[in-house]
């Protein structure tokens, strides 16, 4: 066992300690209320003095609400294994900012030929660079196949040490004609620029990749920098990561932090900064600093080549080709390091259809992937027995299938319920002083988005619709559950001096198509049960949240969030 892998285990077990004190001081080890329920008496449905309100009553306290009430428990013991997990996470990243436990203190890094200039004194100096090739897939990317060709092209590294391959899987003549233009410009400037297409699209990204993996040209080079067409690094991006690579024999991956071209737009992209600001700074790094081990992010992030063939190389099985590479990968016994103070330039959905396309795409195969993975997980002779469990408990289930599953069904669904069921039980530790735990932790490491948290708290109730949804489809391969849709860019069209969001595409006709009728309906639902608890409250007031939610769902469903100017 790894000194990562025995403090990640301590800190979660301090958690899970902690987490129990505070149900014990709650009174949330108490679960004697539930029994009364199933007892209440009342008429039977067949009783000769029963009318049919009475066997409606009979039937809400005996078996509507004992099923309700189990369902909370399920919720609650749901809801402790996802504060636990975030408590853990959150723990460790303080640890590592507060410690200074950075990736160059626990792996060796030292600058590559002695000094970053070296790359321009000659072959001699020139020698001591690895081949690396930097792969750039695109689909039709218009807006920002500029952007990221240009960027790579423009990486500080030797330039017979460097091929740039651009993997044009684009179905618009026009779009690749400009694209192959393009590398033919940068070509022509002395830069190593490989213009690359295939016949079909089988496997979508991952096709590509593979694709690009078996040219000649692509087995000589060492590692493999990867990065989206809209992704833009910055010229010491190569030097800053690939010496983790070559000083340390164990390590398959160095992954970047993503920082946002376009996070002031609008109210959507500054909400998915907050999300994507606490995966980056707490999850990544969490299970970087502990197990070495976390998602690759599938873009801005440097591979070696002798641990993707080691892992079977890219597959297209799930929609997250990215996270499937990484976890056959870490079976082998390669390790992965998370450099955050390396940044890559990226953009963000600009609307709420792209992006909630873009997280049923990664819900919805990072689920599908754990049903495919658990056994392999399991039976794998080179992890530890705590790395499985963290992969299998933490990663998989608490992460892809507890949190969207909890998120959606006690918060949209049994809580709403519940106040026209008096006879179901809520505990306050469940439905205040957990959800109060998760906003701190979310929160204590991103402090400059706090002000918007109760905007993202909202938003993320509508988004757990759709990411329960797609959990949902890769657990059970329903048939959407291997659709790849590409996220739209708008690249350059996007203006920092104004907030308007361009249009990706002309706009919908029809009233069924500018609106969202999921959101709508359950809109409406959430409105229903806050007037019903307003008027109604009886022991419980929950309709003040209730309408909050119920305006979130509205809004999403008219599409007001695409267009809103961000003003935090």
């Amino acid at each position: 066992m790894e000194a990562g892998e025995a403090a990640g285990a301590l800190l979660f077990i301090l958690a899970v300690a902690a987490a129990v004190a505070a149900a014990v001081a709650t009174g949330a080890v108490n679960f004697t209320y539930p029994a009364a329920v199933g007892s209440v008496v009342g008429p039977s449905p067949t009783s000769s003095g029963g009318g049919w309100w009475e066997a409606l009553a009979w039937m809400r306290s005996c078996v509507v609400a004992p099923a309700m009430q189990a369902a909370v428990w399920a919720c609650m013991v749901m809801s402790v294994m996802l504060v636990v997990e975030a408590t853990y996470n959150c723990a460790v990243s303080i640890g590592v900012k507060l410690l200074g436990w950075k990736p160059e203190r626990r792996f060796k890094w030292e600058p590559l030929a002695g000094d970053e200039g070296d790359e321009e004194k000659g072959a001699a100096a020139a020698a001591a660079y690895p081949m690396v090739m930097v792969q750039i897939p695109m689909y039709n990317e218009l807006e920002v196949y500029k952007l990221s060709i240009g960027a790579a092209c423009e990486l500080k590294w030797p330039k017979e040490r460097l091929i740039v391959q651009v993997l044009d899987d684009s179905t618009d003549p026009s779009i690749k004609n400009l694209v192959e233009k393009e590398c033919e410009s940068w070509a022509s400037k002395g830069v190593n620029v490989k213009y690359a297409t295939r016949i079909g699209h089988k496997g979508f990204k991952a096709g590509a990749l593979k694709k690009g993996m078996e040219w000649d040209y692509a087995k000589q080079c060492e590692y493999i920098a990867l990065f989206d067409a809209d992704y833009q690094p910055e010229p010491d991006f190569l030097l800053r990561t690939v010496p983790f690579l070559t000083h340390n024999s164990n390590v398959a991956l160095v992954q970047a932090r993503w920082v946002f071209v376009n996070d002031r737009a609008s109210l959507l992209t500054r909400i998915q900064k907050t999300f994507l600001d606490y995966h980056f700074k707490v999850e990544q790094e969490a299970g970087s600093a502990t197990f070495s081990f976390f998602s690759f992010n599938g873009t801005a992030g440097v591979w070696r080549r002798e641990a993707i063939n080691d892992a079977g190389g890219w597959k297209d099985r799930t929609t997250v080709e990215d996270m499937d590479l990484a976890v056959r990968a870490t079976l082998k016994g390669w390790k992965f390091v998370y450099v955050g103070d390396v940044k890559v330039k990226s953009e963000l959905p600009s609307t709420y259809e792209a992006y909630c396309r873009q997280q049923f795409r990664w819900a919805c195969g990072s689920a599908n992937l754990f049903r495919k993975m658990t056994w392999e997980v399991l039976l794998a002779k080179q992890v530890s027995p705590l790395k499985k469990f963290y992969m299998i408990y933490s990663f998989f289930l608490v992460r892809r299938v507890v949190a969207p599953a909890v998120a959606f069904i006690l918060y949209n669904i049994i809580i709403p319920v519940s106040v026209m069921i008096p006879e179901v039980f809520l505990p306050v530790w469940g439905v205040a002083y957990i959800p109060t735990a998760l906003t701190v932790v979310t929160a204590i490491r991103n402090p400059e988005n706090l002000h918007i948290m109760p905007l993202w708290i909202l938003f993320e109730s509508v988004m757990s619709m759709h990411r329960l949804k797609a959990a949902v489809a890769g657990l059970l391969e329903l048939p959407e559950f291997n659709q790849w849709i590409v996220t739209k860019k708008v690249g350059n069209h996007v203006a920092e001096e104004n907030c308007e969001v361009p249009l990706l595409q002309k706009a919908r006709k029809g009233l069924r198509n500018r609106v969202n009728i999921p959101e709508i309906g359950f809109s409406v639902f959430l409105f229903t049960c806050a007037s019903y608890n307003l008027v109604f409250h009886g022991k419980t007031s929950y309709f003040i949240n209730l309408y909050l939610q119920g305006l979130a769902f509205l809004l999403l469903g008219l599409n007001c969030i695409d267009t809103s100017c961000c003003c935090f």
